[in-house]
């Protein structure tokens, strides 16, 4: 007997959609087909109006939990997610302390799994000071690692081009991807500094200090990292158009690179700033409308790979400070997503299947967790949402789910809401309303994640090969 059958819904993969019932049991998608020949259930749902779609797996979100809760924490964050069909989060490590440590990752993890209402991994510090942790964090459970070239919020500092060489080292051969924060530090500090000294405190400067040279010079660059050391890599919220063509052409030389971009980057642009002032203030900065075709361009041709959120809570005052470079960086946007690109497929520009292959398929791919996520067919996690994608409505900043009550999205009209979301057969979220019993229901998802085997290279001229045996000719 199924535990549950939805019938009447539209199922929507990838690649196609049609009419089906879907039966769950025991927390995995047990059959799919006509409504006749569904199993008996303890429950029936009817989802006549509404398209099933996998459950969105966000892999940037900033939870800020432990070190921030007056911006969010667990519980708050993914009760955001259940409201906007992600079923999947990937949190990242600038929290208080950061996640550079085994024991700081088994503190988050308990945190994590007594709040969290949708599933989860953690990233963990790849930093100049995190490097020998590698080791441990791996066996701790991370889902990745993250490594800031360039400053945001926390002030995590940036390592050397030295210092990130070995660690593409160490981190190669556990298989393990590494997102990075791709902008060049010095670039942005230099030009901060001399801004800040001839008096500019307006938004814009926050753009000036980070022209797309920032992110085409750290794409580049780390891209030939992981090209000379076999490191799986993948670029955060990817900006400008300039940053796509080193992202291409090291696809093309076979790098294990994967990239993706968000919301803000597709929809936002520099003619907003008057408009939202500080709250627009995000790393990297929203840039010239120039940027935004070549990005779409970009996910319709499979440069980038993810739409993700990069979700960065702050609280109301945080954002609206007169002086720019003491405004916190980010917003809120796990809950948004997806009512905002499915407006998109309202509008005719994308296709519902290529963007379930964005915001679900493929980030399952790209992180080892294909099939067991990201995809409706039997034997994988139930992670569902059911959405109305005819339903119009108005987002309102005051009625968001995160506890961050501010984000330039407030009053933008979409086409598109989630109406309930499963999380691996549970209800997180049914008829737009949580279902509290539910939270700590969240798991960590590195316990089914399966990366190919790495293919790490130079292995005779790592740092850790050197100190070893100083002798390259005995070397093999």
């Amino acid at each position: 007997m199924a535990d549950l059958v939805i019938h009447n819904s539209v199922v929507v993969t990838g690649e196609t959609m049609y009419p089906a019932s879907v039966a769950i049991h025991d927390g995995k998608i047990l059959s799919i087909g006509s409504a006749d020949s569904m199993p008996q259930a303890k429950e029936v749902l009817d989802a006549t109006g509404l398209h099933l779609l996998p459950g969105a797996i966000d892999v940037h979100v900033h939870f800020r939990d432990p070190g921030y809760p007056h911006k969010e924490d667990w519980e708050s964050g993914t009760a955001a997610a259940a409201f906007g069909g992600v079923t999947t989060v990937f949190d990242m490590p600038n929290t208080i302390p950061p996640t550079g440590t085994a024991q700081i990752l088994a503190d988050k993890h308990a945190i994590a799994s007594s709040k969290a209402y949708v599933d989860y991994g953690l990233y963990g510090l790849l930093g100049e000071n995190t490097i020998a942790n590698v080791a441990e964090l791996v066996a701790g459970g991370v889902i990745g690692f993250k490594l800031y070239m360039g400053n945001t919020f926390g002030a995590i500092p940036s390592p050397s081009t030295g210092a990130m060489l070995e660690a593409f080292e160490v981190v190669a051969p556990t298989g393990k991807r590494v997102s990075l924060h791709a902008e060049t530090n010095s670039i942005m500090e230099r030009r901060q500094s001399r801004l800040t000294a001839a008096g500019r405190t307006d938004a814009l400067a926050h753009l000036a200090a980070r022209p797309a040279v920032v992110a085409v010079e750290a794409v580049a660059r780390a891209a030939i990292l992981a090209e000379w050391t076999g490191a799986r890599i993948h670029v955060l919220h990817i900006s400008s158009a300039a940053e796509l063509r080193p992202l291409a052409e090291a696809k093309a030389r076979g790098v294990d690179i994967t990239g993706e971009t968000c919301p803000q980057y597709l929809f936002l642009s520099a003619d907003d700033y008057e408009r939202l002032g500080g709250i627009i203030r995000v790393n990297p900065p929203v840039r010239e409308i120039e940027n935004q075709q070549p990005i779409w361009d970009a996910l319709m041709s499979g440069v980038i790979d993810i739409i993700a959120t990069d979700h960065a809570p702050h609280a109301i005052p945080e954002k609206t400070r007169d002086d720019i470079w003491t405004v916190d960086c980010g917003f809120p946007g796990v809950e948004t997503q997806r009512p905002m690109m499915l407006t998109e497929v309202a509008a005719g520009r994308v296709s519902l299947c290529q963007y379930v292959r964005w915001s679900s398929v493929n980030p399952a791919k790209v992180w080892g967790l294909f099939p067991r996520k990201g995809l409706i067919e039997p034997g994988a996690d139930a992670d569902i949402a059911l959405v109305d994608l005819k339903h119009q409505w108005k987002i309102d900043d005051a009625q968001l789910q995160s506890r961050s009550k501010i984000s330039p999205w407030h009053g933008r009209n979409v086409c598109g809401l989630t109406i309930h979301t499963l999380v691996r057969g549970r209800f997180a979220m049914r008829d737009r309303t949580l279902v509290t019993g539910t939270k700590g229901w969240g798991r960590s998802v590195h316990t089914i994640q399966h990366m190919p085997t790495p293919q790490p290279c130079h292995t005779d001229e790592t740092m850790q090969a050197i100190l070893r045996d100083p002798k390259p000719s005995q070397r093999t």
